[in-house]
């Protein structure tokens, strides 16, 4: 029988997916502010000895990036791992109490009726007015139980190891005052010998009772909205990617994420870097399927609507465990599908992605399956069939299936080869020798802006637009104003005007600018084009539209748009490619400029590589 250590120790115990063994860790506590403090060396010193951390990062540490949070005084807490075992896993479930524990009122802590109305007030305040593409809000499950909150959390774990399925990391961490067990089905960011893995998941697909069928999981796979979603949150990762990853970043998949209640869909990430893993992980706070996008306006929209502060609900576990090279490895799943135990009290957190046309009772009823999910598995509801441990594996059959597996592959035909396949090198690109100044309106699509910008052999550098000064701009061949949340007719916006004020400079000096999305309406709003919202917001739409003589696939994030009369093809000495039929302008130029209102660096634009440099070369011209 496996001894676990005693009730004033802290440890954590974690079952990573594919093994069959169970990880001990043991250590000293060590609580720090920043990311930068975890401390990797002996001592905290440059020239101590390597040690492996375990680290639970709160939600509030987004504040690093300057991004919105409440403060709740979650700790960033570390564990100084001193003892890493490998236990037998039949072992150790045996060694774990299993006697069943009641729960008291339980419930959400919001209604449903109030969280439904919370979902058409973020659709219609926030999406409606283009702050964002989607963004995630929650909800606590919470109930009282009777004993103490060490063996309730040992018994739920037990649970997780005996009836939940497909989980990246299923764990329990005990320390004072932080106690928490659950079964992530996300690698939020794993870097290992300078390859950097993120793992996008989202679309989720709860089980019917008795299990799914092929029926239920076609339909699921042949949503719009569930498709959608998805290649939303690819983007948004892909920013991040982009941001650490000399190379930018790879996609492959799509894949199946099945658990017991739940299958999601899923893309693989992966990258080259050589940053410090506690840099990677700065960069890439937090999950956008769990947050939202774009990132920093996401952050702002979750102030506005949760009423609590997140704790660690989004955050992530870190393991950094030493390698060979003299630096460490990052294992950093996201901490969701966790169940939080204080004080005899329970709380499981969940969310739903809200996306321009979602159902606010839908995303009620997503909100139910994913607590559903983490109750069933801990034995806190009932189990049906299609959760019990000995019960037909029904998920993994169907993912095997022809019709299934075309489905997913068929999402690949609309994504951008530019992120599917291996890039080359990019130094003979046809700008080689010239530079870029990319302005960030907070929306990190900058990032893949400049990779692509870089591909095509510019020196790019991106910085935010409070930072970019009238000098950075002159130094630069080319300025590209980018994309950011908002609405381009608000001169109360500092942004705003400060994007308006770089753009009507860079056109008075006669000199090269792109402008893209919210800076294309800025650009053509100084041309005298006419702004205008749209009738429904156009976020993570593809459409086939023409630019200066040839059809291009784009993606498209926009809630307004410049629009001219139908048939229009110049404005001035400006022109402009437009809908027939609304007079909607997707591109225009004008000498020395060029403005394109998709978004050419997302995965949804499959030919956006080559209507960049189609732009860049008109406004180098």
């Amino acid at each position: 029988m496996i001894q676990l250590p005693d009730q004033s120790a802290s440890f954590v115990l974690i079952a990573r997916e594919g093994s069959d063994s169970v990880e001990l860790l043991t250590g000293d506590v060590v609580d720090v502010d920043l990311l930068a403090d975890i401390p990797l060396t002996a001592g905290g010193a440059s020239d101590g000895a390597p040690q492996e951390v375990f680290a639970l990062v709160p939600y509030r540490q987004v504040r690093e990036r300057g991004f919105e949070a409440q403060d709740d005084a979650t700790p960033l807490r570390c564990i100084i791992v001193d003892r890493h075992e490998h236990l037998p896993f039949d072992e150790l479930v045996a060694s774990l109490p299993h006697a069943p524990i009641a729960l008291q009122d339980a419930g959400f802590d919001i209604s449903d009726e109030d969280y439904a109305a919370v979902v058409e007030r973020v659709i219609a305040e926030e999406i409606g007015r283009g702050e964002g593409a989607n963004f995630v809000i929650r909800r606590d499950y919470t109930a009282r139980f009777d004993g103490d909150d060490r063996t309730a959390a040992l018994t739920w774990f037990r649970a997780l190891l005996e009836h939940e399925r497909g989980a990246y990391w299923t764990f329990a961490v005990i320390t004072p005052g932080q106690i928490l067990v659950g079964a992530s089905p996300e690698a939020h960011v794993v870097a290992q010998d300078g390859i950097v893995t993120m793992n996008p998941i989202s679309g989720t697909f709860r089980h019917p009772a008795g299990g799914a069928t092929k029926e239920s999981l076609v339909e699921f796979l042949s949503s719009t909205k569930e498709t959608e979603e998805l290649f939303m949150v690819v983007d948004e990762e892909l920013k991040m990617m982009s941001a650490v990853c000399s190379d930018g970043g790879r996609i492959t998949g799509p894949h199946l994420k099945q658990m017991s209640r739940l299958t999601h869909t899923e893309y693989m990430l992966r990258g080259s870097s050589r940053l410090d893993p506690r840099d990677i992980l700065r960069e890439t706070m937090f999950a956008p399927t769990v947050t939202g996008s774009p990132m920093q306006n996401a952050c702002t929209v979750i102030r506005r609507h949760e009423t609590k502060p997140r704790g660690y609900y989004s955050g992530v576990a870190a393991l950094f465990t030493p390698n060979e090279h003299g630096g460490h490895d990052l294992d950093a799943p996201i901490l969701i599908r966790t169940v939080y135990a204080n004080d005899g009290a329970l709380r499981v957190p969940v969310g739903a992605t809200l996306v321009r046309h979602s159902d606010p009772q839908g995303e009620v009823s997503e909100t139910h399956g994913k607590a559903a999910g983490v109750l069933g598995a801990i034995g806190a509801i009932d189990r049906d069939d299609a959760v019990d441990a000995d019960a037909p594996a029904a998920p993994v059959d169907l993912a095997a299936d022809a019709e299934v597996k075309a489905l997913l592959n068929a999402r690949n035909a609309r994504l951008a080869e530019f992120w599917l396949n291996p890039q080359g090198d990019d130094s003979a690109g046809p700008f080689a020798g010239r530079s870029a100044l990319v302005v960030d309106a907070e929306d990190r699509f900058t990032t893949m802006l400049a990779h692509q910008l870089r591909h095509l052999g510019l020196d790019v550098r991106i910085m935010p637009w409070s930072e970019a000064t009238q000098t950075d701009a002159d130094a630069a061949d080319i300025v590209v104003a980018g994309p950011g949340p908002g609405d381009p007719r608000d001169g109360s916006s500092p942004r705003i005007s400060r994007m308006r004020a770089l753009v009507a400079r860079r056109r008075e000096q006669q000199r090269p600018l792109l402008a893209v999305c919210l800076s294309h309406q800025i650009l053509a709003d100084g041309f005298g084009i006419d702004l205008a919202p749209l009738d429904s917001p156009h976020q993570g739409l593809q459409k086939v539209v023409p630019v200066f003589g040839e059809d291009a696939s784009i993606g498209f994030y926009n809630t307004f748009t410049a629009r001219v009369a139908p048939g229009t093809t110049r404005v001035d000495d400006v022109e402009v490619s437009a809908d027939a039929v609304t007079g909607d302008v997707y591109a225009l130029r004008a000498p020395h400029a060029a403005g394109v209102q998709g978004h050419l660096e997302s995965i949804l634009s499959r030919d956006g590589i080559r209507t960049l440099e189609r732009l860049v070369a008109h406004a180098m011209a």
